[in-house]
């Protein structure tokens, strides 16, 4: 078992302040509010009531006016003006999940608006990532008028000057770091540019474009109930792309689960069919690990068009067919992804002082190109290490990169442009192009920055632990307000609990396909008649000293465990430590 490192919060006197001032702030019958419960929301920036009321009672009226993103107004106005002129539009994506569910998003709108639109996506291993010359040329062909980019475009200032050239306007819709230079078009709106002034940065891409429709909505009185029955497919893209759930994001969200669980789009309702989840309630984890992967695949190991095709599906029947063609693509790509990351986790190890470098570049010429990004990331959690994973396409070195804790990705590969051809993406996120010779000299380069950044310390994998708490505190009112601060995901993460000198009860046993996890009931020695049952992933190397009666501190989450119709409290184990004697 990898070593980890708990790190818990700091007590600073400000913080103790704001916790006790907030606990009186929302006393409820002059009791003040737990201060365990205090301290959560103050280290999720919950600080006054207002604020407090917002994160447990989000409202679809919390929303911020469109109109102040940056160059919304001229978004609104190409918009209308290619409806009431019954020009012709192109609505295009990226191919993973934000990108397609943003393309369904808009293009769908459109639609019911009676307008001339078609959309398109493009081809991961013909086209590579962002606007395409080939979809250009398609689009000027087809007397396109209007393209209007999701997900991708902020850095396509000379494929944007190359499409106005052939008489096609370009409206972006990205939330992507920009370059200096920002594209050309008839309107570019990115929360991240820095003449943006509009209050929420998070925004995923189907989110900004989301914010098109909203302004359009607001100027042509258009019910916002038309929106509403969209934000099935903003939640999808909210997870898959992983963006905080704070502030606007967490109000799509909330709405967004809302409708995927009560009255999903028909090729929605057909994945959540093959993943089984049509009988329980679907969370933002849900979307991550089973919906949205499935989703991806068809941009991964064909083309995201059929998503598309998929979420914009209007009979049961066409749902159903192309959700088991998607679910066939996704298993595909699990076979791929495992065997290519069994090949890159062999391929480190065998380099001779593979343990002393602070990041990984791993390169193979056969490597599938769909499946890098996870590659990527089964790597980092392997090794712990910034990782880049890298094949040939069409000539070229292409591939993924994900991050650690603490270091900013996007900052270093900016830092070897000039080796680069393209490249795009977040702090822990990115995908990067260069020709094959550069490989060796990115390499270099890119670990000469990781050793510059990273202290030895940050290459130990940490967990970010919200409080310590007793066993004693878990009570059901405990964990009923805990249930309200859900939905859970990035930046508001299901709170991470320490509790110290645990004890096994005496009922614990090995259990999974090869005995790899723990099932048991602890207690605490001060408080024994006060048991928790809890599970552990892959913890079965601590049996024999937990089974023999020795204390443990255990890092975990709490949750609601189903079984046979039951519900139960249990904690899921983040890790174990011996204590200290």
């Amino acid at each position: 078992m990898t070593e980890k490192r708990w790190i818990l919060p700091q007590e600073e006197d400000t913080t103790i302040e704001k916790i006790q001032v907030l606990s009186n702030i929302l006393a409820t019958n002059n009791v003040p509010l737990n201060t365990i419960i205090a301290q959560l929301l103050v280290q999720r920036n919950v600080t006054d009531f207002d604020a407090a009321k917002s994160f447990f009672r989000p409202q679809l009226s919390d929303l911020h006016n469109p109109f102040l993103m940056q160059d919304m107004d001229k978004a609104v106005a190409r918009v209308e003006e290619a409806l009431t002129q019954h020009q012709k539009i192109m609505v295009y994506g990226d191919y993973d999940v934000d990108g397609t569910t943003a393309v369904a998003l808009v293009y769908a709108f459109l639609k019911e608006e009676g307008a001339d639109v078609t959309y398109e996506i493009p081809n991961r291993y013909i086209d590579g990532y962002g606007i395409a010359y080939r979809v250009i040329d398609k689009a000027a062909a087809a007397g396109v008028d209007l393209m209007i980019a999701l997900d991708c475009g902020i850095k396509a200032v000379e494929k944007i000057d190359y499409a106005a050239g052939k008489g096609i306007d370009f409206i972006v819709c990205d939330h992507h770091l920009p370059d200096k230079e920002i594209p050309r078009a008839a309107a570019v709106l990115d929360p991240q540019r820095l003449d943006c002034n509009y209050p929420y940065k998070g925004l995923s891409g189907c989110g900004v474009g989301f914010k098109l429709l909203q302004a359009y909505c607001q100027k042509n009185n258009v019910p916002f109930e038309r929106l509403e029955a969209m934000l099935d497919l903003v939640v999808v893209s909210i997870a898959s792309d992983l963006v905080p759930i704070t502030g606007e994001n967490r109000v799509l969200a909330h709405y967004g689960l809302q409708r995927l669980n009560t009255s999903p789009r028909k090729g929605l309702q057909s994945i959540i069919d093959i993943s089984v989840l049509n009988n329980q309630t679907i969370t933002i984890s849900d979307i991550v690990f089973r919906l949205g992967p499935r989703l991806n695949a068809a941009g991964r190991m064909d083309t995201g068009a059929t998503s598309v095709d998929l979420l914009l599906a209007e009979s049961d029947e066409l749902a159903k067919i192309i959700g088991k063609t998607v679910n066939t693509q996704n298993n595909h790509r699990k076979n791929l992804d495992r065997s290519i990351t069994v090949e890159a986790i062999a391929a480190v190890r065998r380099e001779p002082a593979w343990h002393n470098k602070h990041s990984i570049v791993a390169f193979n010429p056969d490597w599938h190109k769909g499946v890098l990004g996870i590659v990527a990331s089964r790597l980092v959690e392997e090794f712990y290490r910034p990782s880049v994973v890298l094949t040939v396409s069409n000539g070229v070195a292409t591939g993924s990169a994900r991050s650690i804790a603490g270091f900013d990705l996007y900052s270093a590969i900016e830092s070897c442009s000039d080796l680069l051809t393209n490249f795009g993406g977040h702090l822990y996120a990115a995908g990067l192009t260069m020709p094959v010779d550069n490989v060796a000299k990115f390499s270099e380069r890119f670990e000469r920055i990781a050793q510059k950044k990273l202290l030895p310390q940050m290459l130990i994998p940490q967990i970010n632990v919200d409080a310590k708490i007793e066993f004693t505190d878990i009570t059901e009112q405990f964990c009923r307000i805990l249930k309200q601060f859900q939905p859970f995901g990035p930046d508001n993460m299901a709170p991470v609990f320490v509790t110290h000198k645990v004890f096994c009860n005496g009922n614990i046993r090995t259990v999974g396909s090869t005995a790899e996890h723990l099932k048991m009931e602890l207690m605490q020695e001060k408080f024994s008649s006060h048991t928790m049952s809890a599970i552990g992933f892959d913890f079965s190397d601590f049996y024999s000293y937990i089974a023999g009666g020795n204390p443990i501190d255990i890092c975990y989450s709490i949750e609601e465990n189903t079984f046979q119709g039951k519900t139960t409290l249990q904690l899921q184990i983040k890790d174990i430590k011996k204590s200290a004697s």
